[in-house]
């Protein structure tokens, strides 16, 4: 999420059009198009953050500026050429990495949060846990996952919680 992402498409030899078919999981779809005859492109219902990275006619590669959950979804490029009709589709999932924080709770106990996640973290402790995490869904699709450290029969004076996610691993600790 918030970086750019260029999708390839091959360029042929003797290209008479190039069409971008995105279909977002949620939301309307969006087309880009390049007809060489006429050195003419188009787009029909694109936000400014999807467009071609460079000139379609040199290289038909589509670029996603500020990539962002609402860019979920499948991109199909087509190409017609007088050696045929060539595709290559995409399906872009965006990884958004969540916030770690830690705190105390009334009973001193520790409580490690990977907020707003996708997909949800994973919540580990550096010692041993009776921990079980929940998972709070959000409307835009993200995760926030919620544990609190529980040891019983033991004074713990300092934890570390330890959060794993596929956009990168995060670590606190923390005394309560």
């Amino acid at each position: 999420v918030g970086n750019s992402s260029v999708l390839v498409c091959s360029l042929k030899l003797n290209t008479t059009l190039v069409t971008w078919k995105i279909s977002p999981k949620t939301g309307g779809s969006c087309t880009l198009g390049y007809r060489a005859d006429q050195n003419k492109t188009d787009r029909t219902n694109c936000s400014d953050s999807v467009n071609w990275k460079f000139r379609p006619d040199q290289d038909p590669a589509l670029e996603i500026q500020q990539v962002g959950i609402v860019h979920e979804g499948s991109y199909t490029c087509e190409v017609v050429a007088t050696e045929g009709y060539f595709h290559r589709t995409y399906h872009l999932t965006v990884l958004v990495p969540p916030r770690l924080t830690l705190h105390c709770d009334d009973h001193g106990n520790p409580v490690c949060e990977a907020e707003a996640g996708k997909p949800p973290a994973q919540i580990s402790w550096d010692l041993e846990s009776n921990s079980s995490p929940r998972e709070e869904v959000h409307d835009d699709g993200t995760v926030t996952v919620v544990s609190t450290f529980t040891a019983h029969g033991t004074n713990v004076t300092n934890t570390i919680c330890i959060v794993s996610h596929p956009a990168g691993n995060q670590s606190k600790s923390i005394a309560c």
